[in-house]
């Protein structure tokens, strides 16, 4: 990236705009040099609406974050989400000249470049090519062709596309910061990282990612990105409903929330009540705590069967070993995983970004408020999709391999093996 071995993070939320800077230690954990953050004003349910705006509070997030960390950045991984995201499957396939060489990589990477030139609709742009199953020949249900015979290389390809210019007025608030676009990552993969383990990914879970302006979905089986969503519901929505259901400016709605609020009405007192200032030369307001989470849980509620029925259209209801996992800002509301464990039925819980976290300058990191941030930091270090990895291996020992991997994380990959190679080699040239 910008500078060797480390990786910065641009997270460009509907309520804040956050940078984080983050390196390997030694033990291969991740370890945050610093953290800038600031309001967000231009951007709303994910979409940048006020071009100058938003470009002021990444400078000012890039600012702070260069201060804490020492580093001058220059470029980054930035985020996008948004309503305007949608996803599909198709199938693809190349045919091979002979059946006698073993399927390559390059083989791989020509089939999934391929499908970066699926026809789309007017006004779309493809941002990630997820890859199923493969299958040679007929042979279904390959995870990994690399090194089988064959002709006929097919897959199946999750397709995630954004609006045309929703890109553009990101990458135009980035470059006019004077920051460079390392890669386009869609929120919820990056959030995935930072918060599931491998072995739910194995077995089945869905990420619920509660944002500010949308609440994002992506669904995990076999260690493969099978479904992604965004509903276009968030916290912010649910601060409406406090100010108008309470009567409240805008900012006391939002404390209310955080600070008293809760998702399950039944757990709240009904003698239980909070003293806000009123308004100039009026007395002060008290809001009952019971009234408040009747609030929220209706909301709340109408948000998780949004999620509920993209799990059931997913087709992968009855295969999530690993249920539901909640993270983002949303995901601080108390008793969230008891209101979505009685609503879906499935095991729940709260997801914080420390599963490859390491000792960090800031202990506010492990928050789930920077599950995606974080994750952003992580996909400069570890793909989206774990089968690289043994491509990234595999192009280390086939010295006569003459096409370079294309992808950033591959030249990475393979610069750090030769690296650790080349120092573990002693003075007689023996390992």
């Amino acid at each position: 990236m910008q500078q060797e071995d480390i990786v910065v993070g641009l997270d460009i939320g509907t309520t804040k705009i956050c940078a984080m800077v983050g390196r390997l230690d030694n033990f291969g954990k991740l370890e945050i040099l610093g953290v800038g953050k600031a309001h967000s004003e231009g951007v709303r349910e994910g979409i940048v609406t006020n071009i100058q705006k938003t470009i002021i509070s990444i400078e000012q997030a890039i600012e702070e974050a260069e201060k804490a960390s020492g580093v001058d950045i220059n470029a980054v991984n930035v985020g996008i989400a948004g309503k305007h995201i949608n996803s599909s499957l198709h199938h693809g396939s190349i045919t091979r000249t002979s059946d006698d060489d073993e399927i390559t990589i390059q083989d791989v990477e020509r089939l999934t470049n391929d499908m970066y030139r699926t026809v789309i609709e007017p006004g779309n742009e493809i941002i990630h090519v997820m890859p199923q199953h493969y299958m040679v020949d007929y042979e279904e249900n390959i995870k990994d062709p690399v090194g089988m015979s064959g002709v006929k290389l097919e897959a199946d390809f999750h397709i995630i596309t954004a609006q045309t210019n929703a890109i553009r007025n990101i990458k135009k608030c980035v470059e006019r910061s004077n920051l460079e676009i390392d890669n386009l990552i869609l929120e919820p993969l990056a959030s995935g990282l930072s918060v599931l383990t491998e072995e739910e990914r194995e077995a089945g879970v869905v990420l619920v990612d509660i944002g500010g302006g949308t609440t994002d979905l992506a669904i995990f089986h076999d260690g493969i990105i099978r479904h992604t969503a965004v509903i276009p519901f968030g916290g912010n929505i649910i601060t409406s409903d406090i100010k108008q259901g309470c009567a409240v400016m805008q900012n006391q709605a939002e404390l209310l929330k955080v600070k008293f609020g809760r998702t399950l009405s039944m757990e709240a007192s009904d003698n239980e009540v909070v003293s806000i200032p009123g308004l100039r030369n009026r007395a002060p307001k008290e809001i009952s705590i019971k009234n408040l989470a009747c609030i929220i849980e209706a909301r709340m509620e109408e948000i998780i069967e949004l999620v509920y029925s993209e799990i059931e259209r997913s087709g992968f209801r009855n295969r999530l070993a690993g249920g539901i996992v909640i993270t983002g800002g949303g995901a601080q509301l108390k008793s969230l995983k008891k209101l979505y464990e009685f609503r879906t039925g499935m095991d729940t819980r709260i997801g914080y970004p420390n599963e490859y976290l390491g000792k960090s300058k800031e202990d506010s990191v492990k928050s789930p408020l920077f599950a995606t941030s974080i994750g952003l930091v992580l996909a400069g270090f570890r793909s989206l999709d774990d089968r690289d990895y043994s491509y990234a291996e595999n192009m280390v020992t086939k010295e006569n391999t003459q096409t370079k991997p294309k992808n950033d994380f591959f030249s990475t990959i393979i610069r750090r093996t030769r690296e650790l190679l080349i120092d573990d080699i002693d003075s007689d040239g023996k390992y």
